[in-house]
């Protein structure tokens, strides 16, 4: 990957971060204000769950960016990009159940039986994004293990040599 596609990627997560400050330090309260004829239990839960859905895509940013920084110093291809990506599985994890959870909340409410099950279908391919990510987590440890035959070979070359 090359600098310039790091650095874009980079920037773009930045604004992504600085809009996701806005949202939940701005836009949530007014949604709140903006709710104020609902009950009590609702408005929370609601504001709640936005709050929570957008604290996991921050930190799968953060993640994201730490490991694009191990791409610009060419360390991605180690154990230690495992962590970041395993906190990105977690997140978007989280974020698949917190929207089911919303789902489960409007259910008995005034929603329409199809607002739910659209909810409920995003949270089945939130989950499916997750797993996705962990297909790429497996892909990321053959490419460590295949490394690691191919430099096992070289030294077993060299030594012959």
């Amino acid at each position: 990957m090359g600098r310039y596609v790091v650095l874009a990627s980079q920037f773009v997560i930045a604004l992504s971060l600085a809009g996701s400050l806005v949202v939940q330090t701005v836009i949530l309260p007014l949604v709140w204000i903006d709710l104020e004829g609902e009950a009590l239990w609702g408005r929370i839960a609601l504001v709640t769950i936005a709050a929570l859905w957008i604290l996991g895509l921050q930190v799968c940013a953060v993640c994201v960016w730490r490991l694009l920084g191990m791409v610009r110093r060419g360390s991605v291809f180690s154990r230690r990009a495992f962590r970041w990506v395993d906190v990105i599985i977690a997140a978007i994890a989280f974020d698949a159940v917190i929207t089911f959870v919303l789902a489960v909340l409007l259910a008995p409410g005034d929603v329409a039986p199809g607002v739910v099950a659209l909810v409920c279908g995003a949270a089945l391919v939130t989950g499916g994004v997750a797993l996705l990510v962990v297909v790429m987590r497996q892909l990321l440890q053959q490419a460590i293990d295949r490394d690691a035959e191919a430099r096992a070979l070289r030294s077993e070359l060299d030594e012959v040599i």
